[in-house]
């Protein structure tokens, strides 16, 4: 059944078991990152997580423009969608290739990560996730603190199905339009003398460490845009079956942002039945207790069904069941409809208004 796959492991921090050794060639971890400055900054935070825990180990940074990175005028689900951002790294995991060594393990943005891997390949670890809010960005000097404010006709700049598809449904009296390139591209974008833009959404995740937290004008709650599954969480991949990178990941992986991460990407898995779909999530965890609530929605906002499940978790598997378990609730309720809907010409009109489907 699509809900059972391989698991992270995670150490458990509180026991008083000592941390287990890690043998590497020279001692030294190599990593694998896009060129991009968020994704190297994830990948310095997944050295200096590895640090925390391995003080005699080192970490190397192998950078690789991939695809993604260097076609920025087309939308993204037009050449491959998520596993665009992974494919010229995963090859680095089985073999040198070129000028570049073989790599042990790849640092990615966990919502960019296709929640199917690869046969060679396994999800490592989930390690301590940032905010995973999208925020709203109010072009500078703006005299607007919300969405609400914003007068009729306003233009909402994201390139993501799952946040237009929230913006129509709760603010119908704005329009969007597609913006892409990286952080510092779409704040330009935003800020231009000829902009048309009055505001943007990303993640707060990628905002924070890129250092741009204080352009955040308000943090989005569940009220107004569930989040993307395993936003503002890095995910670890390597290659399937190795055993000290699976026993390192054991160690940096963070319990919480694991259980949390592994139901919302359950759910997603099946709900996807082989398409990407506008789907929003929203995790908590308390006293062991993880809620995760989900909504499913029609590409224009039109039509959507959202629930909320809760499970005492004892272990990964437990999140990964909740995820499954929400979804077919959400497929009960009509989601299955919602998701049939979206078929040859409304991936079409997606890709001619330039946006991707992003989760």
């Amino acid at each position: 059944m699509s809900h059972l796959v391989y698991i992270p492991n995670v150490f458990d921090h509180d026991s008083n078991l000592p941390i287990p050794n890690v043998t590497l060639k020279n001692n030294t971890v190599k990593i694998g990152s896009r060129k991009s400055v968020l994704a190297v900054k994830q990948s310095v935070i997944v050295s200096e997580t590895i640090q925390k825990y391995y003080p005699n180990l080192k970490s190397t940074i192998t950078k690789v423009s991939t695809l993604g990175d260097q076609v920025q005028n087309r939308p993204l689900y037009s050449f491959g969608g998520k596993a665009l951002w992974t494919k010229e790294l995963e090859i680095l995991l089985l073999e040198d290739v070129g000028e570049f060594e073989q790599i042990d393990l790849i640092a990615h943005s966990l919502k960019d990560m296709p929640t199917v891997l690869p046969d060679e390949f396994e999800l490592g670890c989930i390690i301590n996730r940032e905010d995973p809010r999208d925020a709203l960005v109010m072009k500078a000097n703006s005299i607007y603190k919300s969405l609400a404010e914003l007068p009729p006709g306003s233009v909402v700049g994201t390139s993501s199905v799952r946040r237009s598809a929230q913006i129509q449904r709760n603010y119908p009296n704005l329009v969007f339009k597609s913006v892409r390139g990286n952080i510092h591209t779409r704040l330009n974008k935003l800020d231009a003398d000829d902009s048309e833009y009055a505001c943007i959404i990303l993640a707060a995740a990628g905002l924070i460490r890129c250092n741009f937290e204080h352009r955040i004008t308000k943090y989005l709650n569940s009220d107004e845009m569930y989040h993307a599954v395993g936003q503002g969480a890095i995910g670890i991949e390597i290659k399937k079956n190795n055993d000290q990178m699976r026993l390192l990941c054991s160690v940096i992986g963070c319990r919480e942002t694991t259980w949390k991460c592994v139901a919302e990407r359950s759910l997603l898995r099946t709900l996807e039945g082989g398409c990407s779909v506008p789907v929003g999530v929203w995790t908590t965890l308390k006293d062991n207790v993880l809620q995760l609530k989900a909504i499913v929605l029609s590409v224009d906002g039109s039509q959507s069904v959202e629930d909320v499940l809760e499970k005492e978790i004892t272990c990964p598997q437990d999140a990964l069941d909740l995820g499954y378990e929400l979804a077919q609730k959400l497929i009960s309720k009509g989601a299955k409809e919602i998701l049939d809907q979206i078929n040859f010409d409304k991936v079409k009109e997606i890709k001619e208004a330039g946006l991707t489907i992003e989760n």
